[in-house]
């Protein structure tokens, strides 16, 4: 009973600064697209790539994608339905949706690891979006030669529909326009990592953000995000929160709802389903 109204009372106390702060930093992470029904294993995992398995024993989607293929064509077959699945079909359940909700009439800005675009499907302003590790939808090149990515939903489409035994047609395969190198996906994984120029115009829009609403109340809206990378979003989040008495910082997640005690008193930390708590916020707004 008492963690049930701990729990009440948390939301109630969010709710309020909902309403109350001038500005809400949204930091996401994969818990949001979770919640939001994106998982990388079980029943979604077997309906798209059951031959994968059966051939590989792969147990989830995201380390079947590190495997080593022994071609391009398997390689791009594999990945063309991981990106249409993540990037270009609608999440099962409107979590995002939900949450845009929550925000719409407020001034907010969105700093997100993840990336399957869940947001700008959504509804969330483009220009008050920033996804820092890249986008299941742009490509670039491998080695790579120039910083600039590119479009791939009408090829990856094109892959899906005309790839039979696990491979695509050998002439789907990208490669650079400019050196001719096999293209890659636009994903932080190591120093190879492009930051375009939309990227770097993402991360301004952020910072000037931030600084135009330095000293204000300010909510800082974590959701979903683990211990992966805490650099970008979490830890951020805390200090931010430490240097202004006027923030809060709000933590909403499954298993990992907590923050240092040196900001207990501007936390609001919650642990539960993203999705059951957003409608435990505003349960009648639709």
């Amino acid at each position: 009973m008492k963690s049930t109204s701990a729990c009440c009372d948390n939301i109630a106390r969010l709710k309020q600064e909902l309403d109350t702060a001038d500005a809400v930093v949204i930091g996401a992470g994969s818990g949001l697209s979770t919640s939001a029904g994106f998982t990388y294993t079980g029943e979604r995992f077997q309906k798209y790539f059951g031959d994968f398995i059966a051939k590989y024993g792969f147990r989830d989607m995201y380390s079947g994608g590190f495997y080593p293929f022994d071609s391009l064509e398997e390689h791009w077959a594999y990945w063309s339905r991981y990106i249409y699945i993540n990037r270009y079909l609608d999440a099962p359940k409107p979590v995002y949706q939900e949450l845009l909700k929550l925000v719409q009439g407020k001034d907010y800005f969105v700093l997100t690891t993840n990336v399957d675009h869940c947001f700008q499907k959504a509804g969330f302003d483009k220009q008050r979006l920033f996804y820092t590790q890249g986008d299941y939808g742009l490509w670039q090149c491998s080695r790579p030669c120039h910083q600039k990515t590119y479009d791939n939903e009408t090829i990856v489409k094109k892959m899906v529909a005309e790839q039979k035994d696990r491979k695509i047609p050998s002439e789907l395969i990208p490669c650079c326009p400019v050196c001719g190198a096999p293209m890659s996906m636009n994903l932080r994984a190591d120093d190879t990592f492009v930051e375009d120029e939309g990227w770097h115009t993402a991360a301004r829009r952020y910072e000037d953000f931030l600084h135009r609403h330095e000293g204000q109340h300010i909510l800082f809206l974590e959701l979903g995000v683990g211990g992966n990378t805490p650099v970008i979003i979490k830890y951020p989040f805390w200090r931010m929160t430490y240097q202004n008495a006027k923030a809060t910082y709000a933590c909403i997640n499954l298993m990992e709802a907590y923050c240092p005690k040196e900001i207990q008193k501007q936390a609001i930390c919650i642990g539960g389903d993203i999705e059951n708590i957003l409608h435990q916020l505003f349960p009648h707004r639709k």
